[in-house]
């Protein structure tokens, strides 16, 4: 680890920690080592910053907006954490196979299943992206999810921090139903994956997947 490297994971550190008040102890139970796929709830850009730096020395990628390489700020800050550019209004398949290379050198990849950011902190419909990478992959896949911060620029302009409360689920795997796999399997899968987020979430954080009643674990396989 460059020294480089490591001011710059101070610095972020040490400036998502002025802005929030981080609850992440639950981030002890990701592994330390090993292929592993984290999908996590998309609600601000700040999110980046706090939990790749809260995760080291664990070797972390992620897959990010290509836009964030447009801005001179924002590109040092994706290019020093190492994301993976992904073009969201394509099938992105340079940023898919950057993705399985990450996962075969047992680095942890955040994928965020809802594409795009809520800002509000409800939970969005998932995307079945993270259903093909798990199963090309075969990597493990571990729920989490953060709620409290969703207001921090307001917060930020009173002079306030905001809670950023952490919460980790255990790991599982997707099963491999025989034959080939349609899109309506996928968005099953895909949902099952949300639902195992929403449940780690208060109820008024659940948005799109509120009735719990509805989910299925058809497809899970426990660790």
């Amino acid at each position: 680890m460059s020294l480089v490297y490591s001011a710059g994971i101070f610095a972020f550190r040490t400036l998502t920690r002025s802005i929030c008040r981080v609850d992440g102890a639950q981030l002890a139970k990701v592994p330390e080592r090993g292929p592993l796929i984290i999908a996590m709830n998309h609600v601000h850009i700040l999110e980046i910053p706090l939990i790749f730096t809260h995760l080291q020395p664990r070797p972390v990628t992620a897959l990010v907006a290509a836009k964030r390489w447009d801005a001179a700020w924002s590109r040092y800050l994706v290019e020093m954490t190492g994301a993976i550019p992904l073009h969201r209004s394509r099938s992105d398949i340079p940023a898919f196979k950057l993705a399985l290379e990450a996962l075969a050198e047992e680095k942890i990849l955040i994928i965020a299943p809802e594409g795009t950011r809520s800002g509000t902190g409800l939970l969005q419909k998932g995307l079945p992206g993270v259903v093909l990478l798990a199963q090309k992959s075969e990597a493990p896949l571990l729920p989490l999810v953060h709620y409290g911060s969703e207001d921090y620029k307001r917060n930020l302009s009173r002079l306030r921090r905001s809670d950023f409360h952490i919460v980790v689920g255990e790991p599982f795997r997707l099963s491999s139903p025989q034959g080939a796999i349609g899109r309506q399997v996928r968005r099953q899968m895909a949902d099952e994956i949300m639902y195992r987020m929403a449940e780690l979430l208060p109820e008024e954080y659940r948005g799109v997947y509120s009735d719990m009643s509805k989910a299925s674990q058809e497809y899970i396989l426990p660790i």
